[in-house]
This record gives C-alpha cells, structure tokens and sequence, in this order.
C-alpha cells in the first residue's frame, strides 16, 4: 500500500532528517555548555547585561575627561614629571647648600646642610609634583618639554642675574629658581595637553635663539673685537630664553604643525651651515664677517620660505600610476583621506 505523501512534497516520499554536524548547535550528543560570566547563568549569580554596548566609566576614575591609568600615577607623563622635580629639587638643594658652604665635606656643620638641602629640596620636589600629577592630567609631551624649558628657563634667569651680580650663592639660587619657574609654565599655562608640535617649536626657537646669537658675537668679533668673556657667556645664555619665550607667544595665534617645524630645521641648518662653509673657502678663512653675515640670511631666509610656501597636503596627492592589465590594479593607489592645505602663518 503506498505511503501518503507528507504535506508540501512534491515526491511524495517521507523525509529523513539529517544529523547535525558535530560541534554544531544542534548536535545532541554535544554536552551543554556553561554559560559564559555575566551572561546571567545560574552559576556566577550575575545578572543578565541588557545593555550590550560600552558600559559607563566610574566618575571617580576620570581626569580632565581621561580614564586615570593608575592608581597613584594618573596619566603617561606622570612618572617623568614626578622624577623631573625629584631630581631638580635634590640637586638644587645640594648645590645651593653646597655654594654657600664651600663644599667643605670635612666639615660637620656644611656636610649636614648638604645633606638637609638635597633631602629636603628632593621632598619638596616629590611631594609637589605628586600632588600636581594625581590632580591634574599629565599627557608626555608635557612632561618631556617641560624639562626642556627648565633648562632653558634655567640658563636665562642664570644669564640676566649674572649682569648684575657675580655672587654664586645668588646665581645658583637664581637658576633653581628658573628652571622650576619654566617647568611649571609649561604644564600651567601650556595644560596637560601641551602638544608635541608646540613643544618642538619653543625647543626650535630655543635653539635657533643660541645660533643666531653666536653668528651675531661672531659678527662683532670680526668686524671689530670680541666682547668680554662675561658678556658673550650671558648672552649665550639669555638668547636661548629669548628665542622660546618669543615662539610661546606666536604660538598663541599660529599653530605650525610639527612635520613643519622639523622641516624649516632641516632646511635652515642645511642652506645656514653650507652657506657658511662655502663662504669660508671662498674668501679662505672665517676671519672675516662676510661667512656668518651670508649664514645668518641665508638660514633665516630658508626658515621662512619653506614654513610659508611649503604646502603640506601636495605630499598626499593621488599618484596614477600605470595600469596592471593582468590582474585588473592600479599599482599605486591613492591615500584613502586627504587634509586640505591650510597655511598656519595667516
């Protein structure tokens, strides 16, 4: 007798189901698994999430809206920033103690005021920044250009003290006390989200500050004669703080990227140095200012033409390379995103 058809066959013939896969969800000699923590198994006793996106950060954790990343350290730069006033403070006590005692070790009373004032000035010096650092965001920028701008701060406090006074206890003071002063500048005006790009160009101009002072001492010298020792030392030492504290106050209306200031580094080194060489075999030898005249223009004029001129977005333009007909590709391709050029000078 044949067999009725099940309902929707077109054959009539029963179908036979087929076994599962092993491993697959409906295998039924795959044992039970437990259910995954916080997925609401009777096991761990966790409720159900029913909120499958990300789940909300404990205020208490937060820090100028970022997660801490520690418990007594709160962001990247806090460690460097902590060790950076440590170490100031410590030394700066030891050698403003150090100066007024005459660094007699052999004597009871100068042995322990050295001792005091490292101790105490590293103390002050930790307990501080500490403070700082578990209040306020600390990014690593900040904290590494922070101890860039102490020293500069430091040697130009250092130079402007030493035009009037020649005491040593008075300048060793006088540089502690601005290269804490430049320290904390730069993480309470610049924040803690002082970025890379700013700090490089104050360290830029710092240092630009130094060279153009000495072409200029140079200048002096052989065009007619060499200051004094004390004037070209002091000036050596302010030009420095000149040059960044001018660059933090552009800084305030440009913002010069930092592939840019790396660039107009390169160029104006490169144009200044050969100019100056080349000048110097020229004329065969450097006692003339013609050199350090040319060399100071020359990198001046590189620096400018290239932060100005230089348009950043033409090194992300599209290449049309050729056709690979085989496979059906470009060769090059284009980058996927593409920042419009904007000049930071205006």
């Amino acid at each position: 007798m044949p067999t009725p058809a099940a309902p929707g066959s077109a054959s009539g013939a029963t179908e036979v189901p087929r076994p599962a896969a092993p491993g697959s969800a409906t295998d039924p000699t795959d044992p039970p698994r437990p259910a995954p923590p916080g997925s609401g198994g009777q096991d761990d006793g966790v409720p159900a999430a029913t909120d499958l996106g990300e789940q909300p950060v404990d205020k208490e954790l937060l820090l100028d809206g970022r997660v801490r990343q520690g418990a007594f350290l709160a962001g990247p730069g806090s460690l460097r920033f902590i060790l950076h006033h440590s170490i100031l403070g410590g030394v700066g006590g030891l050698v403003t103690m150090g100066i007024a005692n005459g660094f007699r070790l052999d004597v009871t009373g100068a042995r322990e005021s050295m001792l005091a004032g490292t101790l105490i000035g590293a103390g002050v010096g930790f307990g501080v920044s500490a403070w700082w650092q578990f209040n306020n965001w600390l990014d690593s920028p900040v904290a590494t250009f922070g101890i860039v701008n102490s020293v500069v701060s430091g040697m130009a406090m250092t130079g402007l003290f030493n035009l009037f006074t020649r005491d040593p206890s008075t300048l060793a003071w006088t540089a502690l006390i601005g290269a804490e002063l430049g320290a904390w500048l730069t993480v309470g005006v610049g924040g803690g989200d002082f970025t890379f790009r700013k700090g490089v160009g104050i360290a830029s101009a710092a240092g630009w500050g130094a060279a153009y002072a000495a072409l200029f001492l140079a200048i002096i010298g052989t065009s007619s004669s060499f200051p004094d020792s004390r004037t070209i030392v002091d000036t050596l030492l302010i030009a420095p703080g000149v040059g960044a504290l001018g660059m933090a106050l552009a800084g305030l209306k440009f913002d010069p990227s930092a592939a840019q200031i790396i660039r107009a580094n390169l160029f104006g080194a490169g144009v200044g140095g050969g100019v100056l060489l080349l000048s110097a075999l020229v004329l065969g030898n450097f006692n003339t200012p013609t050199p350090y005249v040319l060399s100071l223009l020359s990198s001046a004029l590189a620096i400018t033409a290239v932060s100005v001129f230089w348009a950043e977005a033409a090194e992300y333009q599209p290449k049309q390379g050729p056709v690979d007909r085989t496979y059906r590709r470009v060769l090059y391709r284009a980058p996927d995103k593409h920042r419009p050029y904007a000049n930071p000078w205006w």
